[in-house]
């Protein structure tokens, strides 16, 4: 058999299924274990019990790969014409070119290192030994020398080394929750599993890789090791899933694309209009197209994009969101679904007492009222709970819970064990499901008894009411039965609390001769506790028209009690939910058409995470998974966004997540996704800002090129695209954000850039600046200023000077009203006076930078002439600044006229 062949049959063969026998001979080893000698050899043949590593791309192959994206490719383009258009004189533009594109280029680089950060986490997760029977002795090994048919012994405590079939258990519990999502520990044993398909969570004869031994001992046969076992398949599917393209990367694309067909279009119209109508020489014409091609194209657009990301990541990082990938800030605004982890995201991942029945009647946990009786003395007592220097619990959940209880009613457990010590115990087993403890009280012995309802009830003669003790009838016993029936359909664990006293410890400690004729003191009913922020920020969450999908290993009644708690279902709406047996049974197209019913998805396994995700992403959604387990480490990475947990989460759940919550909060998500919109609207701010003043700078060279006009110089559209373009739009990313943002639907995956309005205000706007501008220089040119009346020019520098006097009007005009018209695209809508002109003292200082700017090479002697421009008068000055403003009531009677038609 070759090694790929052994290593499948340790992926695919139900050791489930098989007898401890069958597994021995199926692995050619016995009780005592492999020789050294043949463990040596198997380690050759499988391989170290190890996380492969994928192979690595090396940084320069990283690094060029970036160039690929077409939005680079236009932007490298745009280099080479700005050089062009400068004759090769001006590298100025080109140079900010490409130092954008090597930025995002870097970027690119630490995001893609991502995914190997994740399988980095995976490998330090591994325990570094494991205890071992080898030639029939017990020896401490390095867990990675562990191979398939060794024999592997396991205690409180310890870290599961590799997936093991289980030979012996002895009220073995292992801690499943980071693969399962189950919050209480798994109760093992040894019996042979029947059916065929089982999920993780159901596999009682199983231990897994990187799980926790909570309780108990056991004994195990490795039939998994390295990425044959679970946590290597997640490893494996942490390789192959497909990394999503956010809808920003995909707007950003779209929005290259289409200026460089427009700018084809147009200068191609251009060039053969100028050499077929005007007889313009070829070469002139060509640096004219050129030319225009460069005032078509917002060179800082990625740049202004990436720093308005970053500054909503400052602003998240402030509020609890940390975020990983700069396109995940804007991704959280255009999210339909949020597809969360009950356990640890929605709930506290922490067993609490929620119910008490004692007496007849019921008790809430959170009341001070505490029953009369023993219940709290059995949980108490009967108990294996420690407590550490600090205060802390330590032990299996639910026993955490029931001393917690204790404690926070002011039950002291520590005092009342010194006076009542422990002398004796039968202890916990699955078969029976009980527990007993025995106490010194006084002359005579305490009983302490704790186990399943069903089982205790059994062993019950007698039942404690109102401080008496009287025999148990039928109707007791039905009563308490139906009370069971009822905590547990509210999805609660119930425990059942007996004792009684005796004269002595019986001299034979089993369940015969402990566990009868008892007194039935009460039921404890416990549940992981949803988080209480949670229900709120489910709330907000469906206000915004985000949908909230829980997704859990746990059972189905646990699932959908918590989930009818927190508003994701309709309590008691079963059809909402759907169980990991039942998805398996349908396909990728039955869940894909069926995937709108289903709210709640109970006892799956990672690859149905998956599969969840996938189809709501089939179904044109924009998903957001969030997760702290292992199991939701691919989910995370196949997701539109993952959203890790950073105080639970696994260090490979938060590798593979774009975006961790610094305080585990659900509600902390919706704060995130108000940033992210508020975000997004902000880009479409800065693109409206930007396209328009291009589309102005380009209808005035197309039309004033046809017209034979000769209005702004190379120097001139560089200037204004350096001075007036960055700033301000900068400053638009730092908007705060609009009223009623909470309450508008999800963009989603099909929205863009343009949507909204934009493409429709982008196009008018630039018609009126375009306009304005050109008007400006026919005015200059009709009625000059200078004229051969006023100044003894001669008829030829007269001529210059009222064309200098033209073309700095037009400069002047241009540049002033793309900042008059930063005012305006403060909201697409809504009017500039409603959302208030100047709230953004950034946006305030950014434009009074921009306007000094843009005055100075106007007015300062030197530079005017470096730009070719003349000193204007009053009179002039007063043309361009009315010209100028005047996009400001343009603007507000266009957005009046669309909200009186009902377009907003």
């Amino acid at each position: 058999m070759s090694e790929e062949e052994k290593r499948k049959e340790q992926l695919v063969a139900p050791f489930y299924n098989q007898t401890e026998d069958e597994v021995l001979k199926e692995f050619n080893t016995s009780e005592n274990g492999l020789s050294a000698s043949e463990a040596q050899k198997r380690l050759s043949e499988y391989g170290p019990n190890a996380l492969e590593e994928g192979k690595k791309k090396s940084t320069l192959q990283k690094f060029f790969e970036q160039f690929k994206d077409f939005m680079i490719i236009v932007l490298i383009a745009a280099a080479i014409i700005s050089v062009i258009a400068t004759g090769g004189e001006d590298f100025v533009d080109a140079i900010i070119i490409l130092v954008v594109v090597f930025i995002n280029a870097i970027m690119g680089v630490i995001q893609e290192n991502k995914a190997e950060e994740a399988i980095e986490s995976l490998k330090k997760m591994a325990t570094p030994n494991a205890n071992v029977i080898r030639d029939g002795h017990t020896q401490t090994i390095s867990s990675t020398d562990l191979v398939p048919g060794d024999i592997v012994l396991l205690e409180a405590g310890d870290v599961v080394p590799a997936d093991l079939r289980l030979t012996d258990s002895a009220s073995l519990k292992i801690e499943e929750a980071a693969l399962t999502g189950e919050s209480v520990p798994s109760e093992k044993d040894t019996a042979v599993i029947p059916e065929k398909e089982v999920g993780i969570g159901d596999r009682a004869n199983m231990a897994f890789s990187n799980s926790n031994v909570t309780y108990g001992r056991g004994k195990g046969i490795v039939v998994g090791t390295g990425m044959h076992t679970e946590v290597g398949k997640i490893a494996g599917m942490l390789n192959q899933a497909d990394e999503t393209e956010t809808p920003l990367k995909t707007n950003l694309n779209q929005l290259g694309k289409f200026l460089t067909i427009a700018i084809l279009i147009i200068a191609a119209i251009m060039f053969f209009v100028g050499i077929f109508m005007n007889d313009t020489p070829i070469i002139e014409m060509l640096l004219v197209s050129v030319s225009l091609a460069v005032a078509a194209i917002p060179e800082g657009l990625p740049a202004i994009v990436t720093i308005i990301l970053a500054l909503g990541t400052q602003v998240m990082a402030k509020r609890k969101a940390i975020i990983r990938k700069l396109p995940a800030v804007e991704t959280l605004g255009s999210t339909d679904i949020i597809c969360s982890d009950k356990t640890g995201t929605l709930t506290l991942n922490q067993m609490t007492v929620e119910k008490l029945y004692a007496n007849n009647q019921m008790y809430d946990a959170k009341s001070e009222i505490v029953p009369d009786g023993e219940t709290v003395r059995v949980m108490n007592f009967c108990n294996d709970t420690k407590v550490d220097p600090e205060g802390k619990l330590i032990g299996d959940p639910t026993e955490t819970a029931l001393v917690q209880y204790g404690m926070d009613h002011s039950y002291n457990v520590k005092a009342q064990l010194e006076k009542e010590p422990r002398i004796a115990e039968v202890p916990f087993d699955s078969e029976r499901k009980l527990m007993s403890t025995l106490h010194r009280d006084g002359d005579k012995v305490f009983v302490a008894v704790k186990g399943a309802p069903d089982q205790l009830l059994n062993r019950c003669s007698k039942v404690q009411l109102d401080g008496k003790v009287v025999p148990m009838t039928d109707k007791e016993k039905e009563q308490i039965l139906t009370t069971n029936s009822n905590l547990a359909k509210q999805a609660l664990r119930v425990l059942a609390m007996a004792y009684k006293v005796i004269d002595e410890v019986p001299a034979t400690l089993d369940s015969a001769t402990v566990e009868h004729d008892l007194i039935f003191a009460g039921l404890v009913g416990m549940i992981d506790p949803e988080r209480k922020e949670a229900a709120e920020a489910v709330r907000t969450a469906r206000e915004a028209g985000i949908r909230p999908i829980m997704i859990t290993g746990d059972h189905q009644e646990t699932a959908e009690a918590i989930a009818g708690r927190l508003g994701i279902i309709t309590p008691g709406d079963d059809a909402a939910v759907l169980t990991g047996a039942q998805l398996d049974e349908m396909s990728d197209a039955d869940l894909a058409k069926n995937i709108e019913q289903y709210s709640v998805y109970a006892r799956v396994s990672p690859e149905h995470k998956v599969r969840i995700v996938k189809a709501w992403q089939k179904d044109g959604k924009v998903v957001a998974m969030t997760g702290d387990g292992v199991n939701d480490a691919p989910s995370l990475k196949q997701a539109d966004i993952g959203i890790g947990m950073g105080i639970t989460g696994t260090e490979v759940s938060k590798g593979a997540s774009d975006m961790v919550l610094a305080d585990d909060n659900f509600a902390t998500i919706i704060v995130a996704v108000e940033e992210g919109r508020k975000v997004f609207s902000n880009i479409q701010k800065a693109v409206q800002y930007l396209l328009a003043a291009n589309l102005g700078e380009v209808l005035t060279m197309f039309i004033a090129t046809m017209l034979g006009w000769d209005t702004l110089l190379p120097i001139h559209l560089l200037w204004i695209n350096l001075v007036t373009d960055t700033f301000p739009a900068i400053a638009l990313g730092m908007e705060p954000a609009e009223k009623g943002l909470m309450k508008r639907k999800p963009r989603g995956r099909k929205s863009n850039l343009f949507s909204g309005g934009v493409m429709s205000s982008i196009i008018y706007q630039g018609i009126v600046e375009g306009a304005a501008t050109l008007f400006v220089y026919w005015s200059a040119i009709q009625w000059p200023d200078h004229t051969m009346a006023n100044t003894s020019l001669s008829p030829s520098q007269l001529l210059t000077l009222q064309h200098q006097d033209a073309l700095t009007m037009c400069f002047a005009t241009l540049g002033l009203m793309q900042l008059f018209h930063a005012f305006n695209v403060k909201s697409v809508h809504q009017s500039l006076f409603k959302v208030g002109p100047f709230k953004n003292k950034a946006f305030n200082w950014a434009i009074l930078a921009s306007f000094t700017l843009l005055a100075v090479v106007i007015l300062v002697p030197g530079l005017n002439t470096l730009f070719r421009v003349s000193n204007l008068d009053f009179y002039q000055w007063g043309i361009v600044l009315g010209a100028s403003f005047a996009i400001i009531p343009v603007v507000e009677i266009v957005k009046f006229v669309q909200r009186r038609m009902g377009r907003v």
